[in-house]
């Protein structure tokens, strides 16, 4: 693909991680910041083909874009935020994961994203990355965003917040959903 690329986004964040990995294919990445409500469902898929139906339905972009969401699910918790990681971080934040957590000896959790790719004329198609981990005793680290500071994945010894933005893009639930999206521009 050549051209321009747009990530719905208002998270300069995830604009400054997908770049990265997009940019070996010549392709331009810009933002739109659009309004919509996100649908309440039971996958991060749901929630990225409403999202999508409605940008392209409702709000009548014609254009190549990223639809992408990610939710932070901790097994103990039975999965919990999930779907709703963006409300629950919004309103109760890593303190509040933290109390929900104390006195839980299991605190494995599993950081998804599910992108969807938009392009007119051709459909959309679906890219999902996850990365086990683990949920901390406490906050640590400045960087990332989001529920960062208290995600460690498998086989690391910082948070995502911990790391700089070259070390988290070496592996983490969006950069393995991107890498995918890229290896599927990359073909056509």
């Amino acid at each position: 693909m050549k051209g321009k690329l747009y990530l719905i986004t208002g998270n300069p964040g995830k604009l400054k991680e997908i770049k990265n990995r997009l940019d070996v294919l010549n392709v331009e990445l810009g933002t739109l910041q659009e309004e919509f409500v996100e649908v309440q469902a039971d996958t991060l898929e749901e929630v990225v083909l409403f999202g999508i139906e409605h940008l392209v339905g409702e709000k009548g972009i014609d254009l190549p874009f990223i639809k992408a969401d990610s939710g932070l699910f901790i097994d103990s918790l039975d999965g919990f935020p999930g779907v709703y990681s963006a409300y629950v971080q919004d309103t109760i934040g890593n303190d509040g994961i933290l109390k929900l957590m104390e006195g839980l000896d299991d605190r494995t959790a599993t950081f998804k994203t599910v992108m969807g790719l938009h392009i007119p004329g051709e459909g959309v198609s679906l890219f999902r990355g996850e990365i086990r981990g683990e949920i901390t005793l406490e906050k640590k680290g400045f960087f990332g965003f989001g529920y960062d500071p208290v995600f460690i994945p498998e086989g690391a010894e910082k948070t995502f917040a911990e790391m700089t933005i070259e070390e988290k893009n070496r592996d983490s639930h969006r950069i393995r959903a991107t890498m995918k999206l890229v290896d599927h521009l990359s073909r056509e």
